[in-house]
């Protein structure tokens, strides 16, 4: 099958050349990154090309360069008493004008001063308070990168110090759960955004519901991450949909094997410069379905986004946007008695979710030296899952139930001001309402019927105010904030400093420190258990917020122009994490589990330290590579002061990622050639209590020694095969991509075998194939 596919792809190509080169527009607006005002008369230029090809901007900003050359260029942007930005391996199509949104720096030294080296834009994150940890994702790598799959989390795990799997792209950082990431988006916190989330495991899915079509570059922050951010443990996905066209209508389809999807963007008003930009996506998997696990089932998913953007006449900018999804998968009991050996052959199990996110958005200058944001948005998600058994007299029976509802609002809005060139503060608020309806049951061995873990209804609020300042130096950058949260359910409050600094070493190299406490409620399931504490049957409505200390320091090094170097070791001191009273269950360590009664108290340890490696050669003469590695260790303790090795101490991750660009032909089609390898620890586990598994017909694990078992090694090989042809008015792609190249059998635990009376290892190859073409025109 793959050499099919490839001959199909040199077939394409032979059929593709032309003879007319073809040529398209850079357009795009300049404004200081503080204050968002446009900068008049910033220089723009084609890096190498000769002649030069330059522009500057008009009074508003603005800027076009007109009749480019399709390809893949280098940008350099200049403004007098402004840092020097280059905007890299920006790449140009025909069917669409490319659109740049740039900020630029105000330089903190005098005029006289020694010249500062131009910045290249990957190098550091989009939101100017972030010190360490934090890494700009561009949407162009998303489509790039093999492994990627067009799925920020799946990309995310390309850098250094991310773990994931294949099965699923829940994102494990430095040891920590997927759990305790947040997910932003125009800078509103939202569920968890995948698909089939929160089935296997806790904070991931199958793929987001983010398309790159709508993505503009977006921040991904690891530990240490500046005052604004609240609610977040481990990590922030902080994501950003980008404006559509102004100028004119484009639009894209895109068919593949495991589905289709539909773009289009352009102007509402041309006049008034207002857009829109949306995306559809449907996907069934029955064509790869003999690729998938046995049990994977009938499985279907639809995802929309959008966003509408009305520019005001004084500067302001409303933007109305949102994103959806709605799945529904099931499986159904195998109807060959011969081959029913494990509980999931005797079950009926109907899955439907959904999740939605409407905003609006507002931001407006003040003056000239500070703008005002603000954001409203409404939030929702749900699942509802059955699963029946069939017992000894082939009847099916309940076995479990999950009906959760999630209704939310929230009311974001912060001042950025800028006191000089030297001192800019960036303070707010942020206020989320929840309104919940929980409902969730499952049956017991020794119980008839389903027994009631949930059943609750209500509200609860958090509460978060912030204010972070910004002070820049001639060699270094001091960034000190505060952030201090409010949860009403049970009245736990916290107040967390946040630290950032940063010290040039030359033109080449700097050296970083951050420090900060940061804090997240737990799944509300957890709250509403109906405990085993006869004394108090909710016993866990009262636990506080788990905590942690996160200390990073970063040393980047610019090898050349092209060639980046970052070492980043860090330590987290993990604290008041629930646990379970005189045992060693720890919530640090929950992946995937609706059916809780157990009672926590909030006295839980942990400790997760490590260095992480990464050498990026951006794009030159076609060919890029990215070499990221990490060193770890993650442990926890519950009261006693023995400490264990988490769920996600894999102890090591490696990721090597390469790839190749050709231009063919006057039109410079493109053929692109992309490889992830990607090696790391096995996943952990306890060992097996055979006699307890064997009473209770289900796996039980001997939590005496918790993850003390590790699984192999896990290696896995991604490859994505792009080739793009130009015409007139459109351009044309197919891509081959392709997860898991070898057919690895992934770890996926350990199941229960009804007849043997015995528990197995289970390993599944999933090999996940998408052949597509897209049309943009």
């Amino acid at each position: 099958m793959k050499n099919k596919l490839i001959i199909l792809f040199i077939w394409l190509i032979s059929l593709t050349g032309m003879s007319q080169q073809l040529h398209t527009n850079i357009r795009g607006n300049v404004k200081d990154v503080i204050s968002q005002q446009a900068l008049a008369g910033a220089t723009i230029i084609i890096k190498n090309s000769n002649p030069l090809i330059g522009t500057t901007t008009d009074l508003d900003g603005n800027f076009i360069l007109k009749n480019i050359l399709i390809g893949r260029y280098d940008i350099e942007v200049s403004y007098i008493g402004y840092e020097t930005l280059i905007i890299p391996e920006i790449i140009l199509s025909s069917a669409k004008d490319k659109v740049l949104s740039i900020e630029l720096k105000e330089q903190s030294t005098d005029l006289n001063e020694v010249v500062v080296k131009p910045k290249v834009l990957k190098e550091s994150p989009l939101n100017p308070m972030a010190v360490v940890s934090a890494r700009m994702l561009s949407v162009e790598e998303a489509n790039r990168y093999a492994g990627g799959y067009d799925d920020p989390a799946r990309l995310a795990a390309s850098f250094p110090g991310v773990a994931s799997t294949i099965s699923n792209n829940s994102i494990v950082i430095r040891g920590n759960a997927p759990k305790f990431l947040q997910w932003k988006i125009e800078g509103v916190e939202i569920p968890n955004p995948n698909h089939f989330a929160n089935l296997s495991a806790m904070g991931g899915g199958g793929l987001t519901a983010f398309s790159s079509n709508m993505l503009a570059n977006s921040d991904f922050f690891t530990s240490a991450f500046p005052a604004e951010y609240n609610n977040a443990l481990s990590g922030v996905f902080d994501m950003k949909l980008r404006s559509g066209n102004n100028n004119k209508h484009e639009h894209s389809i895109e068919l593949g094997v495991i589905g289709l999807g539909f773009a289009s963007e352009g102007p509402i008003s041309k006049n008034k410069n207002s857009s829109y930009i949306m995306n559809y996506r449907y996907s069934t998997l029955g064509l790869i379905s003999s690729l998938l696990p046995e049990d994977a089932g009938k499985i279907n998913y639809q995802d929309l986004s959008f966003k509408l953007k009305f520019p005001s006449p004084k500067g302001g900018k409303l933007s109305v946007w949102g994103i959806g999804l709605i799945d529904n998968s099931g499986t159904k009991p195998e109807k060959e008695e011969n081959k029913r050996n494990y509980y999931q052959d005797i079950e009926d199990n109907n899955v439907k979710q959904f999740m939605g996110a409407f905003g609006l958005s507002y931001k407006k200058p003040i003056q000239k030296t500070a703008y005002w944001s603000s954001h409203l948005a409404i939030t929702a998600d749900g699942l509802d899952l059955e699963t029946d058994r069939l017992d000894n007299s082939n009847e099916l029976k309940p076995q479990n139930l999950i009906n959760s509802k999630n209704f939310n609002m929230t009311f974001k809005s912060f001042i950025h001001k800028k006191f000089s060139n030297k001192h800019y503060n960036r303070s707010g608020i942020t206020l989320q309402g929840y309104a919940y309806d929980l409902l969730i049951k499952e049956a017991h061995y020794n119980h008839a019927g389903l027994l009631t873990f949930t059943d609750e209804k209500g509200e609860a609020a958090l509460l978060s105010a912030f204010s972070s300042s910004t002070f820049n130096f001639s060699k270094f950058r001091l960034n000190i904030g505060i952030n201090t949260q409010y949860f009403s359910l049970n009245k736990s409050w916290t107040i967390e400093p946040r630290i950032g600094l940063e010290r040039d070493l030359g033109k080449k190299s700097k050296i970083s420190f951050g420090y900060g406490l940061h804090s997240r409620m737990e799944n509300l399931n957890v709250y509403f258990a109906n405990t085993l504490n006869k004394e108090n049957p909710q016993a866990n409505k009262n636990l506080g917020l788990s905590k942690s200390h996160h200390l990073v320091l970063a040393f980047d090094h610019n090898i050349s122009d092209k060639l980046h170097l970052k070492i980043e070791p860090y330590f987290q001191y993990l604290f008041n994490i629930p646990i379970v009273q005189d045992s060693t269950l720890s919530l640090v360590n929950l992946k995937m589990d609706w059916f809780i009664n157990d009672t926590y108290i909030n006295k839980g340890k942990g400790i997760n330290y490590g260095i992480d490696f990464t050498l990026e050669q951006y794009i030159q003469n076609g060919f890029y590579y990215l070499v990221s590695a990490s060193l770890f260790n993650s442990k926890y303790k519950t009261e006693s002061d023995i400490w264990y090795n988490t769920r996600y101490n894999k102890n090591y991750i490696f990721n090597l990622l390469f790839g190749k660009e050709y231009r063919l032909g006057k039109r410079n089609n493109l053929l692109g050639i992309n490889f992830k390898l990607s090696t790391m620890g096995g996943d952990r586990y306890s060992p097996i209590d055979e006699q307890r598994s064997l009473i209770e017909k289900e796996v039980v694990y001997n939590e005496s020694n918790p993850f003390s078992e590790q699984a192999k090694a896990a290696l896995f090989v991604h490859f994505t095969l792009n080739y793009e042809w130009y015409k007139k008015k459109s351009t044309h792609r197919i891509s081959l991509k392709l997860l898991n190249a070898t057919n690895h059998k992934e770890f996926q635990g350990h199941r229960y075998n009804y007849k043997t009376n015995q528990v197995e290892e289970l390993r599944e190859s999933i090999v996940i194939p998408n052949i597509s073409y897209k049309i943009s025109f």
